[in-house]
């Protein structure tokens, strides 16, 4: 009689472990289902933000007293080929009609157009963006709108595409299936920018510290010893950077990868500047640059003195004085936004980049409020 009760007092133990086991798959089953559904309908919603209507409603702009942004290739003034600085704004907002910018996109920009008042600066969303009829009532856009070389400016995609080596490749549709979207997305961008227009691709988390006016178009910069990376590049409109960015293109689409975050932006400047300049290896590229006929390569002090392992340096106060020293010599501060955004700073701190704002960005760093 003990043995069975046993045995039954065992089933029962084995029978509700096995209940809750198969209780605890479905639950894991169903958050699975709810992650995988709102990732697609996210996915869904970036694709038709990407894609959006060319036309704007015109009964929302009235009512709201709004003007849409001018399309790049039809609203003049047009970018000046290899007189033009360009920054990307490829986030999708969940309200489109919004036009905004964080005050470190504001800093980049107002740098660029501060210390490049001869050159263009075009801000390009990729997405609808509408502003205000008069004042914005958004500080940091009138702060980089005050400056008369700064354009704002939307693209439509498929249009942005025809007559280049990616547009058959578009319309198959596997950009949209990748892992990171709107990252790929700003890589393939930056790269049919520069084959339209040649000129400067900037970063949005960059504070430029000097004139990019002189330096000759045809560059990138090194951001390790294995890679080029694609966040600050130069071509120029014709002749060999037309070629350059020509090769970058086929590159993307021959060896793109939608579920590689890196392999499509600085995997392609790399595998391109390795082709023309007949070595992977990035000291050879910077020690002799005959060999990249034409193409410079910046080692590491130029655009990313301070590593992306790194990032907090320009935050905390107690490597300020390491970060401006080792960026002196710098013509821009790039501050790995991808890691760093989650971190501000109040106005005021005593951190690199704060006082590196402060002096290069000073309207848009006036207009942020508190924090930066």
């Amino acid at each position: 009689m003990g043995s069975h009760l046993l045995h039954l007092k065992v089933q029962f133990i084995k029978n509700r472990c096995l209940r809750l086991m198969f209780l605890a798959i479905i639950v894991i089953l169903l958050v699975s289902m709810e992650r995988t559904y709102k990732w697609q309908m996210e996915t869904q919603r970036t694709i038709r933000c990407f894609l959006h209507k060319d036309q704007p409603e015109v009964e929302h702009l009235i009512k709201h007293r709004l003007s849409a942004l001018g399309d790049v290739l039809l609203t003049e003034p047009r970018p000046t080929p290899g007189r033009s600085i360009f920054f990307l704004e490829t986030s999708c907002p969940h309200n489109p009609h919004l036009l905004q910018l964080t005050a470190r996109q504001a800093c980049a920009i107002e740098s660029a157009a501060l210390h490049n008042p001869n050159f263009q600066v075009f801000v390009l969303f990729a997405s609808p963006r509408n502003q205000p009829q008069g004042e914005s009532k958004e500080p940091l856009i009138d702060a980089i709108l005050s400056y008369p070389n700064v354009q704002l400016r939307r693209l439509n995609l498929m249009r942005y595409a025809e007559g280049t080596p990616i547009e058959d490749w578009l319309k198959d549709g596997q950009l949209f299936r990748s892992s990171y979207l709107i990252s790929h997305m700003s890589d393939l961008l930056r790269l049919i920018t520069l084959f339209r227009f040649g000129g400067i691709y900037l970063d949005m988390d960059v504070v430029v510290l000097r004139s990019l006016e002189d330096v000759p178009l045809n560059y990138a910069g090194a951001e390790s010893d294995t890679h080029v990376a694609n966040g600050v590049m130069s071509l120029a409109p014709t002749g060999f950077g037309h070629l350059l960015a020509e090769s970058c293109l086929r590159d993307f689409l021959i060896n793109f990868d939608g579920g590689d975050w890196g392999n499509n932006g600085p995997g392609v400047i790399t595998r391109v500047a390795q082709t023309i300049c007949g070595t992977k290896n990035i000291t050879m590229m910077l020690e002799d640059r005959k060999r990249c006929h034409g193409f410079q390569v910046f080692d590491r002090n130029a655009f990313y003195a301070i590593k992306s392992r790194d990032w907090r340096h320009f935050f905390e106060p107690e490597f300020v004085e390491e970060t401006l020293e080792r960026t002196r010599d710098s013509y821009l501060l790039h501050v790995w936004n991808r890691k760093s955004y989650r971190t501000p700073i109040k106005v005021g701190s005593s951190s690199a980049y704060a006082k590196k704002a402060q002096l290069h960005c000073p309207r848009a760093f006036k207009a942020a409020g508190e924090y930066f």
